[in-house]
């Protein structure tokens, strides 16, 4: 499918420099652009590339300043990363889904599919499993018994969802994700450690995505809750009784202990740590690699162990560099002190 220049200015509200004619039909990265396809500049750091690309279209900001012609017709934006993203979008969503279920999978007799679903190969539903109309089920992934399973949600291969979850709609998991494996709730009786059943649930509410190979526990008691608009890639973990507030985001390797609360809002960086049984106000954000021992309220940006004002941070992180000099000047001033001390006896 091709679209102009015209065409796509008009769907995301942009102003055609250039050709209005000029065709495209498919995306491109700036730096490896070809003929006929779309590409966009957002970060400046990749802006000497707009010269030379061989890319037919560029969505590129308003305000940017050209310094050389340029061959591409350019579709000027508010935000070249939001109106990709709308474009994306749209182009995902021409792609024909699948749908049936496929003779391999087991459906059990109980489990109640909705329409135009997509079930793959060796995929398992449970008992009393209640999955919504619109959804697909890769192969290979696991929906264990009296689960629910929204509309328009997209299960990819490998991913397993316990018993009695809870899932809303239009929620993507990717492959190898968990959701509602036991927490980790162990009570040492002198000999060893006692298991504590896990007798609660995972709630996921609308419009979650979850990446690969993330798992998020069943509580102990009542719900483990990711609230609607979260975002959490791969490698996360979100431990038993923990919420995750509305349109928080974070990155790889993430780890919440048990019984946190995140507010709305927040970002958290790469390996960000979160302590259990606190709570982090609504649009932190932590720098990655971040340890948040302690409760901190919102509206901060913060790096480091325990999390600190990024000025405050920079400048611990050149006084830390030269702690071995300082150290050895100490030294050298307390030997400087004794002689001195040994003189005036």
């Amino acid at each position: 499918m091709k679209f102009t220049a015209q065409q796509i200015a008009s769907l995301i509200g942009g102003r055609v420099e250039g050709d209005e004619t000029t065709t495209v039909h498919t995306f491109a990265k700036i730096e490896e652009g070809t003929p006929g396809a779309i590409s966009f500049l957002s970060n400046p750091k990749y802006a000497h590339y707009l010269y030379d690309t061989q890319s037919s279209i560029v969505l590129l900001n308003e305000d940017m300043k050209l310094e050389h012609p340029v061959k591409a017709t350019l579709i000027r934006v508010k935000n070249a990363y939001e109106s990709v993203a709308q474009l994306l979008q749209l182009y995902e969503s021409t792609k024909p889904k699948k749908k049936g279920i496929h003779p391999l999978a087991f459906v059990s007799e109980s489990a109640q599919i909705g329409t135009d679903c997509y079930i793959g190969a060796f995929a398992y539903i449970g008992e009393g499993v209640t999955i919504g109309n619109g959804t697909q089920v890769y192969p290979n992934t696991t929906v264990e018994d009296r689960a629910q399973v929204g509309d328009n949600c997209i299960l990819y291969p490998h991913v397993s969802i316990y018993h009695d979850c809870r899932i809303g709609h239009r929620v993507i998991i990717h492959s190898g994700a968990c959701i509602g494996a036991d927490g980790f709730g162990f009570a040492p009786n002198g000999e060893g450690y006692d298991k504590i059943p896990q007798i609660g649930i995972v709630t996921i509410e609308d419009d979650v995505e979850i990446g690969a190979n993330t798992c998020v526990d069943r509580s102990t008691m009542g719900t483990t809750i990711v609230r609607r608009g979260v975002k959490l890639d791969n490698l996360v973990q979100i431990a038993h009784n923990v919420e995750v507030d509305e349109n928080t985001v974070m990155s790889a390797q993430v780890g919440v202990a048990g019984s946190t609360k995140i507010g709305k809002w927040c970002m958290f960086g790469g390996q960000v740590g979160v302590a259990g049984h606190i709570t982090i106000g609504d649009k932190t954000q932590l720098g990655a690699q971040s340890g948040a021992p302690g409760s901190i309220k919102g509206n901060q940006t913060l790096l480091g162990t325990p999390p600190m004002d990024p000025t405050a941070f920079f400048r611990s992180q050149v006084i830390y560099r030269k702690l071995p000099e300082l150290y050895k000047q100490l030294g050298e001033l307390q030997k400087e002190v004794e002689e001195l001390k040994k003189k005036n006896q």
